[in-house]
Formats: structure tokens, C-alpha cells, sequence
């Protein structure tokens, strides 16, 4: 928050007249009871020692050094063994709706991350099939990371992983063939783990209908023809439907590029000079425990075959030699077991192991009217994201996937997210910032609104203990940002607008705007609300949601 820098600015100038230093276990928090002011800090109590003074007299000397140096501090009150409660001046909390007004859509921006590449991957689902609704939540993740992230100074590139190659691709080719084969008459022996959903059926009628004798080639050839068709085609479903979720790739990386590049066995040579790999029983071997993992990892089969471990470590290589400082790579609950070696392996490529961020995304669980909706990929019993956005719509999908710890279960319930009242989340934020653009309509039309550039006195009159409240919470937002882009969690946001939406709903009903009787309170009152519509806009489009303007 803009008052908690402000304050520790004025409190470290106070010590520096003192020629003491700022104690490092110093905090400044808002006080429990809002009866003790907007801030609270224990300064006092962990320096006094060092200063040779009782807490509550270096709590004093600071207090009145505070009020003396700005009428900011309202009031700045020494409480039980030491403790500092500081309350700001209206004229502090109004300059927010002034650095609102000027700063537009980059309210809340920073250049926090100035300097720093970040690299973002995220979905990089095999290409085996279209994008289910878990899909979906890591798209919407992933996606607002990077737009947190930029919008918090950093250098973003986002990326999907593109793993075609390996035994999953191998194995969309096969099915793809074999029903192929299936409409051609032909006799077919289904193997007990093959891609049943229809989409498949509808690639190899696609694939018979451009070439009637498709089924005539051996079986290698055209398996691996049905496997490029195939792939092509899931690909070009999987990025229209993240276009159409807002969702954006920079980088489309082909795993198998890695391996036709010779990546992979450059790596290994890279890990055996120094010691890290060895021979056992015909396989390759990554000695990761010397590296914190539990146990050693396979890196080459003894029949020759790659583990995904050995290309997803030539990748990670890959990415730092492009020249990102960090690597975030968002992946599904159940890699979590993944972690301690990937991290070994980016030690292993002289990185530090924080040099990897893993965020990881938990299940969804697809309900309707309270009932779960059973899903799996391979026997094409799924919602597709697709569908559900269709359904529901990209904003509603949007928010509630963000609506919740990325790690946390969530529940997504069809029927709800498609109601238009306060229980269902994103129509309670989006209405908030509907209804201010109603009320400032309303007031252009009434002649209401104020002209040119704000003046301190023109928000005067907002000095209730709601006005206030108000605008506390629309200076938070610089600091969730901030937090969210540290943290690499977008719920934070989604967090934040449910608390903006409910101040705002509430102030709306307990203070009249356009019939508030004072024009001066009246145009102050809206100069409030825009502050709040814009912060709210902000925050909507970190989440790739929109704002509408009426509902």
C-alpha cells in the first residue's frame, strides 16, 4: 500500500536526524481494530535497545518528529508498551483518486521487475486431443501470470511446449490408422490403450475422404502420416480455442526440434563432463541425488528409447541459453513429484534451482446443478473447453478458474457461473463496474461531471469514515499487483476485486451520488466512483475479463 512506503519514507528520515538506523525487524501493518488508525509499527520496540531509550519515549521522539515533518499524519499516538498508530489525513487518501485519474489504465503498474526476462510456459497439453475444461485453468493461469507480470515491469515471453514426439504421439498416429482401417472396412485388433474420442473418428474421415487409398500403405507409413495429419489437425483446434479464451503464445516450441537438433545428447555431454551421469543395467542414468532428489533418474532406456525427463532437461537448457533470468513453468497437480528433479537438473545446467518457478494447477471438478461430470481424455468422455465456453462465455470461465488458489480443487458448477445475481462472483465484480459507468453516464447527462484536471479541493468533501474506507481499498491495488507478480498467484487479484466490488456496492447503497444535494459532494462523490471504476477495470484486465459498461 501507497501509505505503508509513504510512512516507513517518513520513519526512516525521522531516524536518520536521530542517527539511528532502520531496525530490520521492523513491521508496519494495519492495526486489527480501525479504531487504532490506518497503520501500526513496532519500530519502537525493536529499536530501543540499540537506541538506549525506553520504547515509549523513542516511540514519542518519533511521533512528534512525524508531526512536525508533514500534516499527512493526522494523528500519530504512542500506544501500550511502545507501539506507533498512525492515522493519515483525508487530503492523503484523496491524492489516490488523483493518481488514478492521471495514471488511467496504469494505475497499479510498477517497474518492479525492470531488467528481469521471465519466461511463462503454460498448457503445453499433448496434442492428442482438444483442450479440456483442466486445460482451461492453466490457460487462464497462466495467461494472467504473463499480464501480471508485464504489468509489474517484468520482460514476458510466453511459450507452449509442443511435445510431439514420444510414445503419445506414436500412439494418436495409431489410432488415428486403425479407424481409418475401421471405416474402410478393413479388419482391425484394438489395443487396450488407444484415443476411442470421436475426434479421432472425424480425423480419419477427414484423412479418407482427401485420400480414398490412405489404407492401402503399410502400416509404418501410414501411421506416420496419420500422426502428422492428426497432430496438425488437434493443433489447429488447441490454438484457435486458446485465441478465442484470450489466451496468447508468443512461442510454439516442437519438442521433437530438440531431438532432431541433437539437443538432447548435447546435454548429456554437458552433465557426464562433470560427473553427473552413469551406465547401470543398459540404461543411461542422472545421478539427481547429488542434487537434493530422492532418488537417481533414467535419462535413456535400455532399449534406446528417451524418458520425457531427458528432452524436458534439453528444453530447460534451451531456455537459458535464450537469455530468461527466470523460467516459470505451470503444470498439473500431479507433477508435483516432478519438481525436485527439474530443479536438480537446472543445478546440473549451472543455474540456481531458483532460477525455476513451478506453479502448479489443481484439478477441476465440472459439476451441474451440484453433479459431477465424469471426464477422461483418452476415453472421450470430456468437456471440452471449448463447450464450456460456449456455455458459459469467456469472462465467466475466466474469473471463476482464477477465482481460487491455482493449487486448491475447484468446483465449477455450469449452472451457477451462468446466473446473473450477486452470488455468482464474476457478475458481482463486473456489475460494480457497470454500475459506476451507469451512475457517470447518468451524470454527463445531467451536467454533473467535473471538467479538466482534479484539485484537491474539489475532494474535500469526501471525509466519512466510508468515503475513507473507499478509497483504502482502491489504494491497495498497486500493492496486490505487486504481491500477485512476487507470489505468481492471479487469485490474488480475483481476491481483491471481490472485496472492491462489495465496498463499492455497499458505499453505492448507503450514499446517494447523483441526488447527494451538494453539487460539490455530488461531483466529489463521482470523482470517487471513476477512481474505483478504472481500478476495477485494471484489475478485470489482469484477468483477461472484461469490464462491461452496463448489464
Amino acid at each position: 500500500m501507497r501509505a505503508e512506503r509513504y510512512l516507513e519514507a517518513s520513519l526512516k528520515t525521522a531516524l536518520e536526524t536521530m542517527g539511528l538506523p532502520w531496525p530490520e525487524k521492523a513491521v508496519i501493518e494495519s492495526p486489527r481494530d480501525a479504531k487504532h488508525g490506518d497503520l501500526a509499527s513496532n519500530i519502537a520496540l525493536v529499536l530501543a535497545k540499540q537506541a538506549g531509550r525506553p520504547p515509549r519515549e523513542l516511540a514519542g521522539n518519533l511521533a512528534d518528529a512525524l508531526r512536525r515533518a508533514d500534516a499527512r499524519f493526522q494523528s500519530v499516538d504512542v500506544a501500550g508498551p511502545g507501539f506507533l498508530n498512525v492515522t493519515f489525513s483525508p487530503a492523503f487518501w484523496h491524492e489516490t483518486v488523483m493518481r488514478v485519474e492521471e495514471a488511467g489504465e496504469a494505475f497499479g503498474a510498477s517497474d518492479m521487475g525492470r531488467g528481469t526476462r521471465v519466461q511463462v510456459e503454460y498448457v503445453s497439453a499433448n496434442p492428442t486431443g482438444p483442450l479440456h475444461i483442466g486445460h482451461g485453468r492453466g490457460a487462464a493461469v497462466g495467461d494472467s501470470l504473463a499480464r501480471i507480470l508485464r504489468f509489474a515491469g517484468f520482460d514476458v515471453t510466453t511459450e507452449y511446449y509442443l511435445n510431439d514426439a514420444g510414445r503419445q504421439m506414436r500412439l494418436l498416429g495409431l489410432s488415428v490408422w486403425l479407424r481409418a482401417r475401421e471405416l474402410a472396412g478393413l479388419p482391425v485388433t484394438w489395443p487396450e490403450d488407444y484415443y476411442r474420442g470421436a475426434y479421432i473418428i472425424d480425423i480419419a474421415r477427414e484423412m479418407l475422404t482427401a485420400d480414398p487409398h490412405l489404407t492401402e500403405l503399410p502400416d509404418a507409413e501410414g501411421q506416420e502420416r496419420c500422426f502428422a495429419y492428426g497432430m496438425a489437425r488437434i493443433l489447429e483446434g488447441i490454438q484457435k480455442d486458446l485465441r478465442e479464451f484470450r489466451v496468447e503464445h508468443q512461442v510454439w516450441f516442437s519438442e521433437r526440434s530438440l531431438v532432431d537438433a541433437g539437443a538432447v545428447e548435447a546435454t548429456f555431454e554437458r552433465l557426464a563432463t562433470v560427473g553427473l551421469l552413469f551406465e547401470k543395467d543398459g540404461a543411461l542414468w542422472f545421478r539427481t541425488t547429488d542434487l537434493g532428489d530422492d532418488k537417481d533418474r533414467v535419462l535413456r532406456k535400455s532399449d534406446g528409447t528417451l524418458t520425457y525427463f531427458s528432452s524436458d532437461i534439453a528444453y530447460h537448457d534451451d531456455k537459458y541459453r535464450r537469455g530468461f533470468d527466470r523460467v516459470v513453468d505451470v503444470w498439473g497437480a500431479d507433477h508435483h513429484g516432478y519438481i525436485p528433479r527439474m530443479r536438480a537438473a537446472v543445478r546440473a545446467l549451472g543455474r540456481q534451482a531458483t532460477d525455476l518457478d513451478v506453479v502448479l494447477i489443481q484439478l477441476v471438478n465440472l459439476l451441474r446443478n451440484g453433479e459431477q461430470i465424469a471426464m477422461s481424455t483418452r476415453a472421450g468422455q470430456f468437456e471440452t473447453l471449448e463447450d464450456v465456453v460456449r456455455e458459459v462465455g469467456v469472462d465467466a470461465a475466466r474469473f471463476m478458474f482464477l477465482s481460487r488458489k491455482s493449487d486448491s480443487h475447484l468446483d465449477f458448477d455450469l449452472e451457477l457461473v451462468k446466473q446473473r445475481t450477486m452470488d455468482n462472483p464474476v457478475y458481482y465484480v463486473q456489475y460494480a463496474h457497470a454500475r459506476v459507468s451507469s451512475v457517470l453516464r447518468r451524470a454527463e447527462e445531467a451536467g454533473l461531471l467535473l471538467a479538466g484536471a482534479l484539485r484537491p479541493a474539489d475532494l474535500a468533501p469526501l471525509d466519512s469514515a466510508e468515503d475513507l474506507a473507499l478509497l483504502r481499498s482502491v489504494d491497495r491495488f498497486e500493492d496486490v499487483v505487486r504481491d500477485a507478480a512476487l507470489a505468481l498467484a492471479p487469485h490474488h487479484v480475483s481476491y481483491y476485486l471481490l472485496d472492491l466490488a462489495g465496498a463499492l456496492h455497499s458505499y453505492y447503497a448507503r450514499h446517494p451520488v447523483l441526488q447527494a444535494g451538494d453539487p460539490a459532494l455530488a461531483t466529489a462523490r463521482l470523482a470517487l466512483l471513476r477512481a474505483v471504476g478504472q481500478t476495477l477495470k485494471n484489475g478485470l484486465a489482469l484477468l483477461g475479463v472484461s469490464a462491461p459498461e452496463s448489464m
